[in-house]
């Protein structure tokens, strides 16, 4: 029995089976009647039958070979398929952890902006203070300066009139001093004048 004899019998209930089982029967009732007029041709009925018993395997391997070629389409499809399903099914996956890294991407992008917009947005709450105190600072800085060149001026002035007041001080001590040793001499000299006067007077009695 040949490989496609037995693929054959092996699928009998295949799809394909009827087919094969009507086209050996009507192999079968062509030969029948070809044996049936063989009474006066026998010897040209004879060759046909013979072709027919050559060609009916033929047709039969070819459907074998059919039913094989269609089992492995379907066998190839079923593969194909799955290998599609087994593609999409990895395709979802991957697509689902993307989404969920643009998703964590996304709030943290979120996060920061915020921050950065806090950071932008934060205000000191002593500025207004701050710039008031700045611009006071400013303004004294600039009464500041006539100030000072004025101050410099007046303290020329004040140690040229100072020495001329200690000048004037130690003149007056000086003076001072001599107007006592002046009244204290004079004191003295008219002391001695009165005694010599009251002597005089004295001796006269």
């Amino acid at each position: 029995m040949s490989g496609g004899e037995r693929g054959t019998e092996g699928r009998d209930d295949t799809p394909a089976a009827p087919n094969r089982r009507a086209r050996e029967g009507s192999c079968c009732v062509r030969e029948e009647e070809d044996e049936m007029q063989g009474g006066g041709g026998g010897v040209e009925q004879q060759p046909m039958q013979m072709v027919l018993r050559v060609k009916h395997p033929t047709s039969s391997s070819l459907g074998d070979e059919e039913e094989e070629g269609e089992g492995s389409s379907r066998s190839a499809l079923s593969v194909f398929k799955a290998k599609e399903e087994q593609i999409a099914r990895r395709k979802m996956e991957v697509r689902e952890k993307v989404f969920a890294h643009l998703g964590r991407v996304e709030e943290e992008s979120k996060r920061l902006a915020f921050i950065r917009q806090e950071l932008e947005g934060m205000a000191d709450p002593t500025r207004k203070e701050v710039e008031s105190i700045r611009k006071r600072i400013d303004t004294v800085n600039r009464q500041l300066k006539p100030l000072g060149k004025s101050c410099v001026k007046k303290e020329k002035e004040y140690k040229g009139v100072l020495e001329a007041y200690n000048e004037k001080s130690k003149e007056k001590a000086l003076l001072v001093n001599r107007l006592i040793e002046l009244v204290s001499e004079s004191e003295r000299m008219r002391m001695k004048k009165l005694e010599e006067l009251n002597k005089t007077v004295d001796s006269l009695y």
